[in-house]
This record gives structure tokens, C-alpha cells and sequence, in this order.
């Protein structure tokens, strides 16, 4: 293969890279095995792993352990969604098409927005596209961003911000929910959007309404980023004033996968259409009448002029937003507001049955659908270690994100946490909190 190159050693290949940026010597690396010595050792790094079917989780801060249905494995392992490229081609990608097209008619039913692409690579990026697409619209400089806001969310939002040349300003919460008077003081005519979260972070719910009205009256966008289980019991933003609706998509039939891939959806307001990032697919008929779909926006600089793009998104995740619309058309429309009933239901008892344990209490009191916080007198991340050790993930520590909750404890329930589940986290976190308390007490 060298002669046939023109070359005669590897090291030629090399020929033009500095002498100072090349190794030197040999790699560092053990002698060779065998495919069985690989396998072997690689299941020995695989049971290192604690999985959800190993533990019982009431882990969550923006990913959950749903049940997904055997029905969305079987069809997104046909051939025709599991291998196809991007559908340039609509004359031979109209199944793929359908898909996005059939995928954001649920997305704007779910959000009661009339408008939205083919799915974002997961939650925090669409929160920041959306950033993007308020100074496109208004061109104004600043941007407020409530604490209830997930911190990663906030963080992209941040890091994105710097690139269109805007500042990101943080209002702080009041009992668990966004400042309403912060919020109102902070608005003036050069903040381009606010951005909230439904339910936030902490598991409040939010009064949309009257901050998006705030919002409106000072000409800044309001953009909210929603947990789309909970809209099954909760107004949508669409009917809140929300101008840009963004979301995780992982609790659509999307597995936890040890952090893999999920989707995120951005739907929006008519007005902004144009301003969307990533795809958006459209129905047509063809020279003969016939039904079809094509893609009727692409918005990235690789299909329009980089100056006019509204985004460098280089996939729709359309697989796993394929995954999203198979889990709510087998949900349906009962089924949404069933399961958010009973998300409800079991987070208001796991609430009243902590709180009620000897060195434990309610963050807040706002009212909660699936995740709620609790303050711990004991220190958290040594309380967790004792709970994994009787085979329970008892939660997201607070403290990771913002010191000044270091004695916070975020608890998730899904429809998979059972009523005896609860019951059995209380035991296990009483007698966690209080082991702890008095090895304080020991040490003391």
C-alpha cells in the first residue's frame, strides 16, 4: 500500500508534522488479547454500572425513569428509520418524512403552539436556540433567566449568548417559584427574553401567565422550557403566553441509556417561524395530486447563507423524536392526563410521607406534579451513599448546582415508583438522616 502511494515508510506519511509535536517513542499499551479476554473484560467494566432494573431511582433533575413500551423498540428498529441519512431526497424519504411531519403535529398539540421543527439534539440546546431566536426578533442585548431555570439549561443559554452577543442575567426565586417583583424590576426595553421552566427545577409549578404578561409589556419574548408529562394536567405555554416552547424529550419513550441520546423540542409562535432552527417538514401534493411531504424550511448554514442561519444543527434526532411520537400516539389523549394524575397523586404522598420524617422538611410549598425538593439536616451526599448501599437512589443533591441549597435533596417519582416504593425510600432516608445525625453528634 505504501509503494502504491509513492511512499516508503509510515513514517513519511508523517513527513510534514513538527518534530516537536510527535510522540517519540511507542504507545503505552498493554500486549494484545483475545476477542473472549476483550469480551470478558469488557462485561467486567459493564457490571461496574448500576443500572434502574438494579436500583430503585428516584433520581431525576431532567431525566426519568419511565416505563417504554416494547412497541417503540419493535418499530424503531426497522431498517427503514434505523439506517436512513438525512432526507434530501423526498422522493425516496417520504416515510422519514411523515415521521417529523407527524412527530411536530404532536409537538404543537402538546404545546398549543402553531408551529415546530423536527426535534433538537436534547433540552438545554433548544433553551439556547431559543435565546438566538429572540435577538434575531428584537435584536436587544440582555436576557433574564429565572433560578427555577435547570442549571445546565442556564449554563448553554450562557455559553451560546457570549457568541450573539448578548448578556444573561439570573432572577432569583421567592418560596420556591420565579420573583415576580425581580423579574418585573429587572424588565426594561432592552431585554430580549425572559426564559422559565414549567415545572422548574425544584419541582414548583409556576404561574406563567401573569410573568409572561410582565414580559409582553416591555416587547421581551417569553420562552419556557416544559416537562411535556406534565402537560397532560397543566395549561400548556401555548395558552400561558408563551411565544417559544422548549423541552427534554428523554420521558418520550426515551431511556435513560446511561446519559445517550434523547431529543429536544422548540415549538413557537407563527411569527417565528422563519427564525426556527434546525428542520421543519412540510405536507404537499405532488404533480398528480397525491399527498406528500418534503423539508420545507432547513435553516442551517449549510443549506442557506451562514450569515442568515439560524442555527449550526447538524442532526433532528429524528430516531429518537420517532421514539416521542410512538409513546404519545400509544399514550393518547386520556392516557397524557391519566399519567400526569397519577404523577401527581404519588409525589404528593412521597411529599406529606418525607417531609414528615425527624430531619427532613419541604424546601417549599408550591404545588408539585413529579419532582419536589426537601431540606435534609443531615449532609446530603453522605445520606445518598448510605441509601445506594440499601439499594436506593434517593435523589439529585441540590448542593452540585448552587451552594446555597448544599442541604437540598431534588426526589423524582414516575409511574414506575409504586406506593410500597415510597414507603420503602421513607425508611431507608429516615434511618439514613438519622445515622448521619448522630455520627454529627458523635464526632461532635
Amino acid at each position: 500500500m505504501l509503494a502504491e502511494i509513492g511512499v516508503d515508510s509510515i513514517e513519511d506519511l508523517f513527513a510534514d508534522v513538527p518534530d516537536d509535536l510527535l510522540l517519540g517513542r511507542e504507545l503505552d499499551l498493554p500486549p494484545g488479547r483475545t476477542e473472549a479476554e476483550v469480551y470478558e473484560h469488557l462485561r467486567a467494566l459493564a457490571e461496574r454500572n448500576v443500572s434502574t432494573e438494579r436500583e430503585t431511582c428516584f433520581l431525576g433533575a431532567g431525566m426519568y425513569d419511565h416505563y417504554v413500551p416494547a412497541l417503540i423498540d419493535s418499530i424503531l428498529s426497522r431498517s427503514e428509520f434505523l439506517t436512513p441519512y438525512t432526507p434530501y431526497q423526498p422522493e425516496v424519504s417520504q416515510g422519514g418524512l411523515q415521521v417529523m411531519f407527524e412527530y411536530q403535529t404532536a409537538i404543537c398539540e402538546l404545546t398549543a403552539l402553531p408551529v415546530a421543527n423536527a426535534s433538537m439534539y436534547e433540552g438545554p440546546s433548544a433553551l439556547a436556540a431559543a435565546g438566538y431566536l429572540a435577538k434575531l426578533a428584537n435584536g436587544r442585548p440582555r436576557m433574564l433567566v429565572s433560578r427555577g431555570v435547570h442549571p445546565h439549561s442556564r449554563e448553554t443559554l450562557e455559553t451560546l449568548a457570549v457568541g450573539y452577543g448578548t448578556t444573561v442575567e439570573q432572577v432569583t426565586l421567592r418560596d420556591g417559584v420565579t420573583d415576580r417583583e425581580a423579574l418585573t424590576n429587572a424588565l426594561a426595553g432592552d431585554v430580549s427574553a425572559i426564559f422559565l421552566q414549567q415545572p422548574n427545577f425544584l419541582g414548583a409549578v409556576e404561574d406563567i401567565a401573569p410573568l409572561a404578561a410582565a414580559a409582553h409589556e416591555h416587547g421581551a419574548l417569553v420562552v419556557c422550557a416544559c416537562d411535556p408529562l406534565t402537560l397532560g394536567v397543566l395549561a400548556p405555554p401555548g395558552e400561558c403566553g408563551v411565544d417559544v416552547a422548549v423541552g427534554e424529550g428523554q420521558t418520550l419513550g426515551n431511556r435513560l441509556d446511561f446519559g445517550g441520546p434523547s431529543f429536544g423540542f422548540f415549538a413557537a409562535t407563527e411569527e417565528h417561524l422563519r427564525r426556527m432552527p434546525g428542520r421543519i417538514a412540510g405536507e404537499t401534493v405532488d404533480a398528480d395530486g397525491r399527498r406528500g411531504f418534503v423539508l420545507t424550511l432547513q435553516t442551517r448554514e449549510q443549506h442557506i447563507r451562514r450569515e442568515r442561519a439560524t442555527s449550526n444543527i447538524c442532526t433532528s434526532q429524528a430516531l429518537n423524536a420517532l421514539g416521542g411520537v410512538i409513546y404519545l400516539s400509544w399514550l393518547g389523549r386520556r392516557g397524557i392526563v391519566e399519567l400526569g394524575e397519577l404523577l401527581a397523586q404519588r409525589t404528593a404522598y412521597a411529599r406529606d410521607t418525607l417531609s414528615a420524617l425527624p430531619g427532613v422538611s419541604a424546601l417549599h410549598d408550591q404545588p408539585v406534579v413529579r419532582e419536589f425538593a426537601v431540606h435534609l439536616q443531615a449532609p446530603v451526599e453522605a445520606v445518598l451513599e448510605r441509601c445506594a448501599a440499601a439499594g436506593i437512589n434517593a435523589g439529585y443533591a441540590l448542593g452540585r448546582d448552587d451552594p446555597e441549597l448544599a442541604d437540598g435533596l431534588l426526589i423524582a417519582l414516575t409511574e414506575q415508583r409504586s406506593r410500597a416504593d415510597i414507603d420503602r425510600l421513607a425508611d431507608v432516608l429516615g434511618a439514613a438522616v438519622a445515622a448521619e445525625l448522630e455520627h454529627v453528634g458523635t464526632r461532635a
